[in-house]
């Protein structure tokens, strides 16, 4: 917040200084005013987008205009560092230089801590809530599938139990890659953990440890969809929107 408030300060004197230099030519302020918001106006049309800036639209037009599109938080953090961002955080006297270094040093830290505690929360959900219970619902499955081949028929047999033998099967794939990539993530935050240099731990957190977040979120969102509902430990989707 104080970095974004140094920012608008910092723009808000040098649009007070064009307006200054225009005045002094004899415009009036209305005029030198229009004229400076005119100037700003044009020289920010490239960065200009009336879309969905996360979307891949957005990616595909700022590559077509050859703007600067980081996608990674630590290489957004690190632009504080840049000569440009030291001469106007540093030369309007908001911070020292080693000021400026600490609060970046921190915000790696904060980024790195947050994906370090969303996954080590998403791996407990995962193995102590979702997994279990995505057995039980298999094994009343199988116990299931067993009762209907002891009272039919082979021919019935396997019209009547082919149907749950595949949820059984899908069940099965999606635990075994849950558990699969929550071992992954585990070993990958282990890696990062030791990083010393706060930069190269944050980047290792968004490249190695962030990913299984969603890879493991799909399998469970997966999960979600066969699983018997009284038995689901967690609010769904439409509990959430619609239940009051």
């Amino acid at each position: 917040m104080i970095v974004l408030n140094a920012a608008v300060a910092y723009q808000l004197t040098q649009f007070k200084k064009d307006v200054d230099v225009i005045i002094k030519k004899g415009v009036n302020k209305d005029e030198a005013i229009f004229q400076v918001l005119k100037k700003y106006i044009l020289e920010s049309e490239r960065v200009l987008f009336e879309g969905d800036n996360y979307s891949k639209e957005w990616h595909s037009e700022a590559k077509k205009r050859k703007l600067c599109n980081l996608t990674s938080v630590p290489e957004s953090i690190s632009l504080y560092l840049t000569k440009h961002s030291r001469e106007m955080l540093v030369g309007s006297g908001v911070f020292t230089d080693k000021e400026l270094e600490s609060r970046v040093e921190v915000e790696y830290e904060k980024f790195a801590k947050k994906v370090q505690i969303e996954s080590r929360v998403l791996g407990d959900l995962a193995m102590n809530h979702i997994v279990p219970i995505a057995i039980t619902y298999m094994t009343s499955l199988i116990e299931n599938v067993k009762g209907l081949k002891e009272i039919f028929n082979n021919t019935e047999y396997e019209r009547l139990a082919g149907a749950r033998k595949e949820v059984i099967v899908t069940i099965s794939d999606h635990i075994s890659m849950i558990k699969k990539l929550v071992n992954e993530m585990v070993n990958e935050r282990k890696k990062a953990n030791v990083i010393e240099d706060n930069y190269k731990k944050a980047i290792a957190y968004e490249s190695k440890v962030k990913p299984y977040l969603d890879e493991i979120r799909s399998h469970i969102d997966k999960l979600e969809l066969v699983v018997d509902n009284e038995m689901w430990p967690l609010p769904k989707y439409r509990e959430l929107l619609f239940t009051r």
